[in-house]
């Protein structure tokens, strides 16, 4: 009885730690799950409703005198901005799966995951959808939730359905299961005519063209029909690509690992010229004559934990050469107009470079205490946006002089 007693106890303890060594083995990971709509349901969701509160701003588009805010791939908040210091919102365009807009002669265009959407603004207050091209972006961007470690599409129909958000789950896989997720997408099949968007924009319009951007991949439209835009060219440009900023008859691409430049001496089938490679940083650029000025954005999902201010002289565009480089806290967008440079350095707030000596910037100031994510310097006054609130400023001599801090 008693060697039964201790064979039983061994038995107990062999499992107890059989168990153990399984646990031991054992991981949890974050698994993000899509949120499907049926792409029939998906097309037929655009409509225009009164003003809606915000969730989530997203890039900042001025046009004569309104502002349109993105709702982060849900839609554009409309905004009266006629008197800059007491602006209101109008509207709320729906549409799902937007990023970026661009206005022409009161035509708006905007992505809708892999469609693009005219919209008819000529009666701002009578907003009418114009014309849907299907299809014409062959990658959507995802955006798939951070810190996830595993992505699965097992329900997911390519042909029939889009996604449209995320649910993270937690998922048991064993340790030396490889797990990784690649960056890049999955694929599926001013009083003006032309507003002014920020250095976050991924749609640029030169002439009669609209340019726009994916993560490799650019399409060019051809709009000189404002309403019936038709599909000129699709072509691989680079990888990582972020925004997109047009001077001088060049585009330059912002990627998270350098600035490509292409030539637009052949309009619908851009030139690739060079590229200015840096480490791995969210990376939007403007162009200001010789000289490119772009933030690089370390930490989170951008790479390298080094946050700076990079001032490229591009005089050879064969041939970029960094000039200078100032160290930042949280960049994003960042703007010009005359000799000063407007940079927007997240939570440390709005900072001015005279940039008149632009291998050599002097800083000026630094407006604290506000969140600055994106900036459109216009020829009478300042627009910039941060968190949901929008502000707006008065130039003075080396400074700035706020006329409004709208709350959206």
């Amino acid at each position: 009885m008693k060697n039964y007693i201790i064979s039983f106890c061994m038995l107990s303890l062999l499992l107890f730690s059989c168990n153990n060594d399984d646990d031991a083995a054992k991981t949890t990971i974050n698994v993000a799950v899509p949120i499907t709509m049926e792409l029939s349901e998906f097309r037929n969701s655009v409509k225009v409703s009164p003003a809606e509160p915000t969730v989530e701003t997203g890039k900042i588009y001025v046009y004569n005198d309104y502002i349109f805010v993105a709702e982060k791939n849900k839609g554009i908040h409309v905004i009266d901005n006629s008197e800059p210091s007491n602006p209101h919102t109008i509207s709320f365009i729906h549409v799902l799966g937007n990023e970026d807009i661009s206005i022409k002669g009161d035509y708006l265009y905007a992505d809708s995951a892999i469609d693009l959407v005219v919209f008819n603004i000529s009666d701002i207050n009578n907003i009418q959808i114009e014309n849907r091209l299907t299809d014409v972006f062959s990658r959507y961007d995802y955006h798939w939730p951070v810190d996830v470690q595993r992505v699965r599409y097992d329900n997911f129909d390519y042909a029939t359905e889009i996604v449209i958000g995320w649910n993270v789950v937690k998922e048991t896989i064993d340790k030396d299961e490889v797990v990784f997720i690649f960056n890049e997408t999955k694929t599926l099949v001013s009083s003006s005519s032309t507003g002014v968007g920020g250095a976050l924009a991924r749609f640029q319009i030169y002439k009669e063209y609209l340019f726009t951007v994916g993560s490799y991949e650019m399409a060019i439209f051809d709009i000189s029909n404002l309403s019936n835009p038709m599909i000129k060219n699709k072509k691989h440009v680079g990888w990582n690509i972020e925004t997109m900023f047009e001077a001088d008859d060049y585009l330059y691409l912002g990627s998270t690992n350098g600035m490509y430049i292409y030539s637009l001496e052949n309009i619908v089938d851009p030139e690739y010229i060079s590229e200015f490679t840096h480490w791995e940083g969210c990376d939007p650029v403007v162009v200001d004559g010789d000289y490119a000025y772009l933030t690089l954005r370390g930490g989170n999902a951008c790479g390298q934990l080094e946050s700076v201010l990079e001032v490229i002289d591009v005089k050879d565009k064969t041939n970029p050469t960094m000039v200078g480089r100032y160290n930042l806290e949280n960049p994003y967008g960042l703007g010009f107009r005359a000799n000063t440079l407007y940079v927007c350095d997240g939570t440390a707030g709005l900072k001015l470079y005279d940039k008149s000596n632009p291998e050599t910037l002097l800083f000026q100031k630094t407006f604290k205490g506000i969140q600055a994510t994106d900036v459109i310097p216009l020829e009478n006054s300042l627009i910039m946006i941060g968190g949901n609130i929008i502000y707006q400023y008065e130039y003075l001599d080396g400074d700035l002089n706020l006329i409004s801090a709208f709350n959206l």
